[in-house]
């Protein structure tokens, strides 16, 4: 008798326990799903002139915000025309000789707003896109271009303490294949797409027809530096599209 009423016991015990670890794990489920519910998508949009162009409502903010819900999207965008990557990079170097002074200050800017931004929320996703290379190749930077870039994503990580940023880039244009005006085009374009598909959260985007049609003066463009206005709609576009596919493929 005193046997049965011990297995009693001992099944009774294993039944709360099976009941509070039920209980338990659904309260995480449902804590998680409501932090998650609440937690944004932060895009951080930077480079140099073809950035500047770039005008986010135009048509990257509608279509990440179709993706994810206006409510959940974060966007910042902090770009300056003519620049080199030095100028967002703390730690650049030239192939040769010492670090320069006053590095990284336009990043210093850039993060600047993105504090303000994220000031007391939270982020499901971060993604970097970058539009950004003409300065370097004109000043035949090519050969650190990859590892800038590198160095970049290093900084942000540390910055904003997350080690799953995703990485967009813009290709540079089919502008100057022959390298006659900016000595290391090709050099800096190839670094792009190296980084790009070496980097397991990185993605770039093809903007070799962006650059004919009319810009936003109403002149006429072949081939250009720059973009037409339909190409930054279209660049807009592109960075989203891989932007949305990053944040979903690390989802699964």
């Amino acid at each position: 008798m005193k046997c049965s009423v011990n297995s009693q016991d001992e099944e009774m015990k294993r039944v709360i326990v099976v009941l509070l670890v039920a209980f338990i794990s659904v309260s995480c489920s449902d804590s998680d799903s409501g932090s998650k519910k609440n937690a944004k998508h932060l895009f951080i949009l930077s480079g140099q002139s073809n950035m500047v162009g770039l005008i986010p409502d135009e048509s990257f903010t509608p279509a990440v915000e179709a993706a994810f819900g206006p409510e959940n999207i974060i966007v910042v965008k902090d770009a300056a025309g003519g620049q080199p990557i030095r100028r967002w990079y703390r730690d650049w170097r030239p192939e040769q000789g010492d670090r320069p002074r006053g590095t990284g200050d336009l990043y210093e800017n850039l993060m600047a707003k993105v504090d303000s931004a994220i000031a007391g929320a939270t982020m499901e996703s971060i993604t970097f896109i970058w539009m950004q290379g003409e300065r370097d190749a004109r000043e035949k930077h090519g050969s650190v271009y990859a590892a800038s870039l590198s160095g970049l994503l290093g900084q942000l990580s540390e910055d904003l303490a997350r080690d799953d940023i995703n990485f967009v880039i813009g290709r540079l244009s089919d502008f100057d294949m022959e390298n006659e005006r900016l000595p290391h085009w090709t050099m800096v374009r190839d670094a792009q797409v190296q980084f790009a598909d070496h980097y397991v959260r990185g993605a770039w985007v093809d903007t070799d027809d962006l650059n004919d049609g009319v810009n936003r003066d109403g002149k006429e463009i072949e081939n250009d530096l720059h973009y037409s206005s339909n190409g930054y709609i279209i660049l807009g576009q592109r960075f989203a599209e891989k932007a949305i596919a990053l944040i979903i493929a690390s989802q699964r």
